[in-house]
């Protein structure tokens, strides 16, 4: 039988915070069942050739030679050993992926996976994502934000707009409505990729809307202060939270008259000589026909979850690819650096859908790049049945999971299904993510509408869930399948 509808529950109250959050890094490993864990952030998730192959000879050298993919377009390291720290954070250092070592856990900064890629799409929050970078390495009182406190920066089409930032911007179009100025991502005019070598080739945006949190009013923002508005806006956070005296780690945990809005957050730019114009109904992201996009912003945008070659400007071709359940070998790895080297701009995305994009390839060479993926394992149709199926980790990696939900899905889809049912009409409804889980705290689940697979006692519940349902709460009405295996 198909999932069952979903329900909606009371919002919970926000927590009181007695203590830092437990978010693990690349210093601070996590001791789970299969060895200690590193998290890697990655800014925007780019890496250039050689951070990827760095990140290549530590899962080898160090790890259980894969690589997880997160939501937030970072990288994991599993398998590690206790006493591997320092070996770990010196390869991190030397391939320039610990800029700073106070901030290592709060460079969460997620940014449109193909922006500046496909045609008529600014590639202006890649710069801005790598300026914020800076910008809070630099700050002493960044090192105060949580390992769950996070920025996106979305291109205007909307694919990350509603990953829950708790400073969000979205990208306003250039002056002629469609971000097709003849400047490069580079801002110098003449067509080139950036010096970073990402590829971003199309023209700047005007600026950005900033919001803070769940308030649906923003502030336009031009688009040299970008970054440090995106910062002052954290930093605002961070004085509403010690007025508070609740230790949230996230905007939404502020308790109520202690909350953070856009027009508290218009008072710290102005003190930070930042010029913002509130708006009380900014337009919705993706809305490309409404002010102040103009209809000529309207062209298809490619799906920055669906695999395939995304087509560019001047010929150029993206390749964007998905790792099963999000994990890599380091032989996939290696082929993905190789073809990023050898045919494209010396660079990789990790995308928060636990995929990869590699920017900048030739027409001519892009398909049978893609083939080469496709022989290696990798997603790259979106009539995959791998496609927008996840899990979280399960046993034997987390001594919290009822059973091997990755290998439960594998068979699931090996008996032509994605969730588990005997039954031939148990399938979930077109095109959502589909989620295992093998605990209730559903570790790395997408955002918005998904079906939710859950290992619980009894057996597997399938349930829809939409977004004013709390994740936690156990939906009231469920189908249950067999069991999974008892808990060892």
């Amino acid at each position: 039988m198909p999932p069952s509808p979903s329900t909606r529950s009371q919002a919970a109250a926000p927590p009181l915070r007695d203590r830092g959050d437990a978010c693990p890094g690349a210093l601070r490993l996590h001791q789970a069942a299969d060895g200690h864990l590193a998290r890697i952030r990655l800014p925007a998730g780019d890496l250039t050739v050689r951070q990827a192959s760095a990140l290549a000879d530590v899962a080898d050298l160090l790890g259980d030679g894969h690589l997880s993919l997160t939501s937030r377009g970072n990288a994991e390291l599993r398998g590690l050993a206790e006493d591997c720290g320092g070996r770990l954070a010196a390869l991190l250092r030397d391939a320039g992926l610990l800029p700073s070592e106070r901030h290592e856990r709060i460079r969460n900064i997620l940014a449109s996976p193909l922006a500046g890629l496909d045609r008529h799409t600014p590639s202006d929050v890649r710069r801005w994502a790598r300026e914020l970078d800076a910008l809070l390495c630099a700050s002493e009182s960044a090192t105060a934000l949580s390992g769950r406190f996070l920025f996106v920066l979305d291109d205007g089409r909307g694919d990350v707009a509603a990953f829950g930032g708790d400073v969000s911007l979205l990208a306003e179009p250039g002056a002629d409505g469609n971000g097709d100025e003849e400047a490069g991502a580079d801002g110098n005019g003449d067509g080139e990729p950036g010096a970073d070598g990402n590829g971003d080739r199309t023209g700047p945006a005007a600026g950005a809307l900033l919001r803070v949190g769940d308030d649906p009013a923003a502030l336009r923002i031009a688009g040299p202060d970008v970054p440090r508005a995106a910062l002052a806006a954290a930093e605002a956070f961070l004085t509403a939270a010690a007025a508070s005296g609740s230790g949230a780690w996230r905007v939404r945990e502020l308790p109520d008259g202690h909350g953070l809005t856009a027009r508290d957050v218009a008072e710290a730019l102005r003190s930070a000589g930042i010029e913002a114009a509130y708006v009380a109904e900014p337009p919705t992201p993706g809305a490309r026909t409404s002010p102040p996009y103009a209809p000529s912003y309207a062209p298809p945008y490619a799906d920055s979850a669906t695999p395939g070659i995304v087509e560019g400007p001047d010929g150029d071709r993206a390749l964007s690819v998905l790792a099963p359940l999000g994990r890599l070998s380091v032989a996939q790895w290696r082929l993905l650096t190789t073809i990023a080297d050898a045919d494209g701009s010396g660079a990789l995305r990790l995308t928060p859908w636990r995929g990869i994009v590699l920017p900048g390839l030739p027409a001519a060479t892009a398909s049978d790049r893609l083939t080469e993926l496709t022989a290696a394992g990798l997603i790259t149709d979106p009539a995959s049945p791998w496609h927008r199926l996840g899990a979280c980790t399960g046993r034997p990696g987390c001594a919290k999971s009822r059973t091997d939900v990755r290998a439960d899905a594998t068979a699931a889809v090996a008996a032509g299904t994605t969730v588990p049912d005997e039954a031939p009409t148990a399938s979930p409804p077109l095109g959502l993510p589909v989620y295992w889980s093998g605990c209730e705290r559903r570790c790395g689940h997408p955002h918005g509408t998904w079906v939710d697979v859950l290992a619980t006692a009894e057996g597997y519940r399938v349930a829809l869930v939409e977004p004013d349902t709390a994740p936690t709460g156990a939906p009231t009405s469920a189908h249950t399948a067999a069991p999974p295996p008892p808990a060892q």
